[in-house]
């Protein structure tokens, strides 16, 4: 591959050109295409002779065309920091193969503010709202626990602190670090209940320090309590199976068909930051209820689909796992949802009534599979004594079609 068809991709700090090492320094002095954010272009000196090009917004979609449009020529990128950390680095790589991208890094901001905090990043709970929105840092809230928040603008913080407050930790430490490592840093804190700071730099990092408040588990199985809805909604043992059954990877991509009041998705992508659900519920009052819980409880990245099943799964991306709670009756609905999974995917079912244990009955015959049964009791008042009260017993296939 000739020289000119890598792309070098160069981590900068807010401290700029004096912060860079030689071979980052180097290989803009020789660059003749310079791409970057109108602040970074304007930290290179003016021995970087380069034809300088900031990014259009939106970026993604625009990549293709750029760098096509400079091929023959020797191009460098500009990334904050690390390119590999939340940056274009990686947005490079997947457009264009890593054989092409020859990658500099610089220390990375939430390395910076570790730093200055003094935390052991090892320990320490890293949050990008880069690409999302501020109720996401509600799923990393439990006592004790430091979180380094990479922020996308000046009123972040401020929109932080409430979102502590809200979700009872209005005694955390905020640390809002502005600028780290230019010679505009600065670096300002106060508790969350407290925070009356005007808007700073944009170019921020926070640090929050827990302290006490309310526990978050992120095992299956939520209080009931931690949802809204109208009564259409998993039980919290039966849940906990359902997700055992489920097996949830990182990475993978769940269809929640009829998801009530979405508790499945929801607590299909607490388990971990990369898996991704798509709920799809008829009800309208409950799409907005799923919307709501699924900021509540920090996923506001669960896409919530109105519409009836099978018509509404058409167009969907491919599933790797598919949970069934309702419409399991409903002609067409298994024979969908069967033929949308990958290759190995897994799909379980729910069954209370007669008729949809019918269903997975037959279907359990004809495919194979596992098929459990619960029963939950709860204890509960009975005059000045406990007694048991039962829920409808719930039956669970799950099957790996072949």
């Amino acid at each position: 591959m000739r020289t000119d068809d890598v792309v070098t991709v160069v981590g900068l700090g807010a401290g700029g050109w004096p912060d860079l090492s030689g071979t980052s320094r180097s290989a803009l002095a020789a660059a003749e295409v310079v791409f970057g954010s109108t602040r970074q272009l304007g930290l290179l000196p003016d021995e970087v002779a380069a034809r300088r090009v900031p990014w259009p917004s939106p970026l993604v979609p625009a990549l293709p065309g750029l760098l096509d449009a400079e091929r023959g020529r020797t191009v460098c990128v500009l990334a904050s920091g690390d390119p590999m950390f939340h940056g274009i680095g990686s947005t490079l790589i997947r457009l264009l193969g890593a054989d092409r991208i020859r990658v500099l890094p610089h220390p990375s901001s939430v390395s910076l503010a570790a730093a200055r905090m003094g935390w052991d990043l090892a320990t320490t709970d890293v949050v990008s709202l880069l690409t999302a929105p501020v109720p996401a840092v509600a799923r990393w809230l439990n006592p004790g626990r430091r979180l380094l928040i990479l922020s996308p603008g000046a009123k972040t913080p401020a929109e932080v602190a409430e979102l502590l407050t809200g979700r009872g930790y209005p005694d955390a430490r905020v640390t809002v670090l502005e600028q780290l490592g230019g010679p505009g840093e600065r670096i300002v804190d106060g508790r969350a209940g407290e925070w009356a700071f005007p808007d700073g730099d944009p170019l921020n990092v926070i640090a929050v320090e827990c302290g006490e408040g309310p526990p978050a588990s992120h095992l299956a199985g939520l209080d009931d309590d931690a949802y809204a809805g109208d009564g259409q909604l998993t039980k919290r043992e039966v849940r906990a199976v359902t997700l055992a059954a489920l097996a949830p990877l990182p990475g993978q991509l769940l269809w929640d068909v009829g998801a009530g009041s979405g508790s499945i998705g929801i607590e299909w992508m607490r388990g971990h930051p990369a898996c991704r659900a798509i709920a799809i519920e008829s009800s309208a009052d409950r799409v907005a209820t799923i919307s709501a819980n699924a900021a509540k409880l920090g996923v506001p990245g669960l896409r919530v689909v109105h519409g009836r099943a099978p018509e509404a799964l058409h167009d969907l991306p491919q599933p790797d796992t598919i949970f069934i709670g309702g419409g399991l009756t409903r002609d067409g609905v298994l024979d969908r949802c069967l033929a949308a999974l990958r290759p190995g995917g897994r799909l379980v079912a729910n069954a209370v009534t007669v008729e949809s244990e019918a269903v997975v009955a037959a279907a359990y015959a004809k495919l194979g599979g596992e098929l459990t049964r619960i029963t939950v009791q709860r204890g509960s008042p009975v005059g000045g004594f406990t007694g048991w009260r039962s829920f409808m017993p719930v039956t669970i296939w799950s099957v790996v079609p072949r």
